[in-house]
């Protein structure tokens, strides 16, 4: 007899779709769509640049939405047709074809279960992401190009595109920062999982006696601001120096002066961009970074909640760490603030497998669940 468990998990399944689609109000959602379909007919849409590409990013997210709803009804459908029939028949072809039909419906239900927790727009939008070595000396250096190696395999995954804007060597080994900008789907909306802490406990790489070191790198992630969004920045309280770039990016990047760094002197800010050939193409990019850093200072003074979701701005330091990543005495990857784990860390580290540390934040941060506990307490 084929196993009735699917019929079980198939009605779990139409659950879980009928309440995303509550969350992602999709009556709401074709009018809109129809709204601005209406909209982008008119003669003179396009007469407005920026406003029309905005128009036609949130008809495209929120068609493909709709179309994920309706991909997943359709398959949902006929998985409980071929449960039902196996329950019915004890054909075991037909219910493994349930169960695989019913897999393809998980998949596809926890990416729209992560764009029902969107809840701001500039979530469904890019990201800019800076990684700074903390704690841990020379090696913290090398930990630093581990977590861009492993962001930049995670983007892959997910079919982002990464802009490297800034990663200057280390004084020995790794990396002395990084900052890049992620543009896809959902990219600030996802990473923003990654914003905190990040350790590292391993055998050191560089000590001849073979000692476990401890080490520790913080990640910032800032949405990337559309062009209609405004920050007022008084060209008199802004510092600007060019040098020669000292990072790669070609022969033309390292025999000019076509390295920027900006400095907003009300607040302190410093951004460096030396990664673009052109000192032209360096100064905007900066200034797209330091207009979202600003941004983010007024966010949080204006938004309370937002501050205490983030929670304040910590030492890159033992005990401030929101995720832990063991290679040594045993294998672990952690999140001290969900509480998943796995002890496949060359599939995080290496093949930048997040995705599931990141649902569960989001989870975690929607349903405000405690922390979890340190792998190493």
């Amino acid at each position: 007899m084929a196993d009735t468990s699917q019929a079980l998990r198939v009605s779990d399944l139409e659950a879980r779709l009928a309440e995303i689609e509550r969350y992602l109000h999709a009556d709401e959602a074709r009018a809109r769509v129809a709204e601005l379909e209406a909209e982008s007919a008119k003669a003179s849409f396009w007469e407005d640049g920026d406003a029309a590409r905005q128009t036609m990013g949130e008809l495209a997210r929120l068609k493909g939405d709709l179309s994920s709803l309706e991909e997943s009804a359709s398959t949902l459908a006929d998985a409980k047709a071929a449960a039902e029939l196996a329950e019915e028949t004890g054909d075991e072809d037909l219910a493994a074809e349930a169960a695989e039909l019913a897999r393809s419906v998980e998949g596809a239900l926890a990416e729209l279960e992560l764009a029902s927790w969107f809840t701001d727009d500039l979530d469904h939008g890019n990201a800019i992401v800076t990684i700074k070595p903390g704690q841990g000396g020379l090696e913290a250096q090398d930990w630093t190009s581990m977590l861009l190696a492993m962001y930049l395999r995670y983007a892959e995954r997910r079919g982002w595109k990464v802009e490297v804007n800034d990663a200057p060597e280390g004084e020995v080994i790794g990396l002395d920062r990084a900052t890049f900008t992620v543009r896809g789907k959902n990219a600030y909306g996802m990473l923003r999982a990654e914003q905190g802490v990040h350790r590292l406990v391993r055998i050191s790489p560089t000590d001849a006696n073979k000692r476990r070191q401890t080490t520790f790198a913080g990640v910032e992630v800032l949405p990337d601001l559309p062009q209609e969004v405004e920050v007022e920045i008084d060209p008199s309280d802004l510092r600007i120096d060019v040098y020669h770039a000292s990072g790669p990016g070609g022969q033309g990047v390292n025999t000019t002066d076509s390295a920027v760094r900006i400095t907003h002197l009300p607040t302190g800010l410093v951004v460096t961009c030396q990664n673009e050939r052109s000192q032209i193409q360096n100064k905007a990019s900066a200034m797209r970074i330091l207009k979202a850093r600003l941004l983010e200072i007024e966010r949080e003074k204006r938004d309370a909640e937002l501050a205490e979701l983030k929670g304040p701005k910590r030492d890159i330091s033992f005990g401030n760490q929101v995720r832990n990543y063991v290679l040594f005495p045993y294998r672990l990857v952690k999140d001290t603030r969900t509480g998943h784990e796995t002890g496949n860390v060359d599939r995080v580290l290496e093949d930048g497998d997040l995705d599931d540390f990141v649902v569960a934040y989001h989870r975690w941060a929607t349903s405000g669940r405690t922390q979890g506990q340190d792998p190493l307490d």
